[in-house]
């Protein structure tokens, strides 16, 4: 048999610890019949954005204007491991704005991508752009 695993981690994960706890787990709840192997492929660290960040301040306006309400911040496991690697080596932090929606079922075989939040998206950034360089 083979699987593939994915794991979203959250603040103060490292993935290869991860990886090891869960490849340590797994042998010791297999039956002794069962060879197990396990390889991690890739991994990133966690990144989280500060809601109290003047880029994050002009995101939400940004959002509220495009879409006539108040975003909701929320945490959500993506994976864009270069985020946290901008934080570690630049020292700045980023804002990620999402237009997907649940539904569209992301990375799966039937993915799809809603036209009006593509063009949504765009304004919403047009916006940000605004707010973020007019320092409000």
């Amino acid at each position: 048999a083979h699987a593939k695993i994915s794991m979203r981690l959250v603040p103060d994960q490292d993935y290869r610890e991860i990886g090891r706890l869960f490849a340590e787990h797994f042998r010791s709840i297999a039956p002794r019949s069962v060879r197990v192997d396990v390889k991690v492929l890739h991994g990133g660290f966690p990144y989280v954005c500060p809601t109290d960040l003047p880029a994050y301040r002009a995101a939400a306006r940004a959002v509220e204007r495009t879409f006539g309400r108040k975003p909701l911040p929320y945490y959500s496991g993506g994976s864009i491991p270069i985020i946290s690697t901008f934080e570690k080596e630049l020292g700045v932090k980023s804002v990620l704005l999402g237009f997907g929606l649940d539904r569209d079922a992301i990375h799966s075989p039937n993915e799809s991508y809603g036209l009006e939040n593509f063009l949504r998206g765009i304004e919403t950034i047009v916006w940000f752009y605004r707010e973020f360089a007019a320092g409000r």
